[in-house]
Parts: C-alpha cells; structure tokens; sequence
C-alpha cells in the first residue's frame, strides 16, 4: 500500500491543535518580513527623504504601518500557541469550558483567524489562548492597510502628470536628452 494511502486511511488526531511546523515556519518568515518592513519604514524617517515626501508617499507608509503592527500582532498571537504544550492546551480547554458544556472531544488550530479552539461532543466549540482582542484587532488592521493603500495609489495617479505635458516634441523627457 503506498504511503498516501495510508495517510489518507489514518483519520485525523482529534486533538492536534496548530501543526507545530506550520507554526514555526510563519514565525520565521513573518519576523523576517516584518524586520523589513520596519527597517523600511525607519528609513522614511531620515531628514532627505522626509523633504521628498509627498501625500501619496505618506499613505504608503501609513498602510505598511498598519501592516507592519497587524503582522507583530499576528506573530505575538502565534507566540502564545507555541509556548503552550499539549497539555496546558487540554488544561485551558478545561478551564474555560462553559458551564453546562457536555464533555470535550477534540481541539483544532486555526490559523486565520488566529485561534485554538475546543470542542465539545454536542457540536459547540470555544476559543483559548489566544487573546480575545488580537483577531479584531488585525481585523481593523487591515482595514486601515487597505484603505491607506487605495488612497496612496488615487493620489499617485492625481500626482503623475500626463505624457503629453511632460515630453518635448520628439517624445523624449527633456532631461534625458542629449547635450549638444
């Protein structure tokens, strides 16, 4: 029998919360993006580069602003799954079990939204771990990236002056033409 098919035959552990691999890779990419996005942002803080600033070049940055903290914000939720055990996972799961919530049959992680949740043999399932405020936090986030984005991309388009204006007469810019 290959080994799919027996993957595939294996039903699935009921209680495996986040892949710890998955876990540990969006850890490490996301530090890396977010190293860069805050090392690009520091450098639109330099006194040359403020002087050039224009409005569409500020919404820009505004936008990676919110993306930035909505990626720090992510990646702190993601530290709180992976610092708990399986074990203190169940233990959470337990404690903060509802009143009245038949018994606990299982625990998923999700990813987007960020969550660990339990679940209970009625159907009915409840977030732990992580932070009830860091989902619509990002939420709102990405609202605002989103909104900065579109923004900055309108008034780029307001700026750019058109072609007809800004060519000479043989279609050239007229600080690349030649010197005579």
């Amino acid at each position: 029998m290959a080994a799919s098919a027996v993957a595939a035959s294996v039903p699935s552990d009921p209680w495996a919360g986040h892949d710890f691999g998955v876990l540990l890779t969006v850890l490490f990419c996301g530090a890396a993006v977010l190293a860069g996005l805050t090392a690009f942002l520091g450098s639109r803080l330099a006194p040359r580069t403020r002087r050039r600033y224009t409005p569409a070049r500020a919404w820009r940055d505004a936008s990676l602003l919110a993306v930035a903290a909505g990626l720090a914000l992510y990646l702190w939720g993601c530290l709180h799954v992976l610092f708990l055990e399986d074990g203190e996972q169940a233990a959470r799961c337990e404690r903060h079990r509802p009143p009245g919530l038949p018994a606990l049959v299982g625990r998923r992680g999700d990813f987007l939204p960020l969550r660990l949740v339990c679940e209970a043999s009625d159907g009915r399932d409840y977030d732990v771990v992580v932070p009830g405020f860091v989902n619509p936090t990002l939420a709102v986030l990405l609202l605002l990236a989103v909104l900065g984005a579109l923004t900055a991309v309108l008034l780029h388009r307001e700026q750019r002056p058109s072609t007809r204006h800004v060519h000479g007469a043989h279609g050239v810019h007229p600080e690349e033409r030649p010197i005579r």
